[in-house]
């Protein structure tokens, strides 16, 4: 059982290393787009280096959900999130503070759901099954 610190340096570590960034940048808040600098091809990267790291298997889309704001998945009318989008996003990402973004849901702010907070809930979730 991984308590919340030790499952936070791993995921520093592990960002610091993907994404070339110091240690002090890797808070709990920090986005990885906004604040760390990624990129979406950085986040195969993060996700490998987490599985090696936490020796578990991420599969394809849960830890990052893909394609929740395209423009034929019915969660996005004018460029918001709809409330059908809210649940999906609510249902996929229980790891992230849905309710935060749910305050000012345009499509652009789904990046804000992306923290070192919400990778750190997911895996402690994973590792501690």
């Amino acid at each position: 059982m991984a308590t919340s610190e030790e499952v936070f340096e791993k995921v520093r570590e592990t960002l610091v290393d993907a994404l070339g960034v110091d240690d002090d940048e890797v808070t709990p808040e920090a986005t990885l787009i906004g604040d760390l600098g990624a990129e979406s091809i950085d986040f195969l990267d993060i996700i490998f280096r987490l599985e090696k790291n936490f020796d578990i298997k991420i599969p394809r889309g849960e830890l990052f959900p893909e394609n929740l704001a395209a423009a034929d998945s019915g969660f996005v009318e004018d460029g918001v999130v709809t409330d059908k989008g809210i649940a999906e996003l609510r249902a996929r990402m229980p790891h992230a503070d849905v309710d935060s973004f749910a305050d000012d849901p345009k499509v652009e702010n789904i990046q804000e759901l992306f923290t070192v907070n919400m990778i750190c809930k997911f895996l402690e979730s994973k590792v501690n099954e």
